[in-house]
């Protein structure tokens, strides 16, 4: 965790570039998403949004020796366009909503956290 910045440091980055910044990043990815050629770009734009909210790094992925594991590809596709398309799309406006107000940020974090599995099936 040496590598994490500090507290301080992440709530300057929410309050000044954060909450605004967040809201841009999520949007384009979602466009990209939307589009066949955008996808792997949109999804790895997803994956980032912690970093680009609060500056907070991923921890670790989801491995099968550790008692968890990843849907296969095939199945993540299938629910990508089926549902995970639109779903992302729900689920980013209700967190970013959520990420403007002081009670609800808690909650905008951990759904932030969780946009990957909605979108692909994708667990960290």
């Amino acid at each position: 965790m040496s590598d994490q910045r500090s507290l301080f440091v992440r709530a300057v980055w929410f309050l000044l570039v954060g909450w605004w910044a967040t809201g841009v990043w999520l949007s384009f990815a979602w466009f990209l998403n939307v589009t066949i050629i955008g996808i792997p770009l949109g999804i790895k734009m997803i994956n980032k949004v912690p970093l680009v909210l609060t500056l907070k790094r991923r921890d670790r992925l989801v491995e099968a020796t550790d008692g968890g594991s990843q849907y296969s590809l095939p199945v993540r596709a299938v629910w990508f366009v089926f549902v995970g398309w639109w779903a992302s799309g729900v689920w980013t406006g209700v967190a970013y909503a959520l990420s403007v107000t002081v009670v609800g940020l808690p909650l905008a974090i951990w759904m932030y956290n969780r946009l990957p599995f909605v979108v692909s099936l994708y667990q960290y």
